[in-house]
């Protein structure tokens, strides 16, 4: 007698992590480095999430550079692509600078996590040790309900 086969989930994981200047030029440059990579991992320019990635990546990286800056100081950012899940990370050195959704119709600014609200699965803002702030973007591949039925979910972790 054979014992049942256990669905197994996949177990690579790709990760890039990279510096950038706190500058508006750090902020776009972390936008093309960012679907450059997703590209070489399999996600085409133009595909959607590409194009939804690229968004929330210029928004956080951008603000991070307009809130978060320190001088001298850089941003970092990470891409962690599984089966599930693409996770976007844009960290800073500004702790006590934690970004809120409280944008004004009428207003000039401010819009910008109102749109990561809108596109991102769930985002939130995270301590960064041992100094500073991880705002946090995820995407879902597939539906919660069409993944396997033995997955944890480590998308917060």
């Amino acid at each position: 007698m054979r014992p049942a086969s256990i669905p197994r989930l996949p177990v690579t994981a790709r990760v890039f992590v990279q510096r950038f200047s706190s500058t508006p030029r750090g902020a776009r440059l972390t936008r093309h480095l960012a679907v450059h990579r997703l590209d070489a991992w399999g996600v085409p320019y133009g595909s959607a999430l590409s194009d939804t990635a690229a968004l929330l990546v210029a928004e956080l990286a951008a603000n991070a550079v307009t809130h978060g800056r320190v001088s001298g100081r850089d941003i970092e950012v990470l891409l962690r692509l599984d089966a599930y899940t693409l996770r976007i990370d844009v960290s800073d050195s500004r702790g006590e600078r934690r970004p809120e959704v409280t944008a004004a119709p009428e207003g000039e600014h401010g819009r910008g996590l109102l749109l990561v609200d809108a596109l991102a699965d769930r985002w939130g803002v995270f301590d960064r040790v041992p100094v500073g702030k991880t705002v946090r973007a995820e995407l879902d591949l597939l539906p919660r309900d069409q993944r396997s039925r033995t997955a944890d979910d480590f998308a917060w972790e």
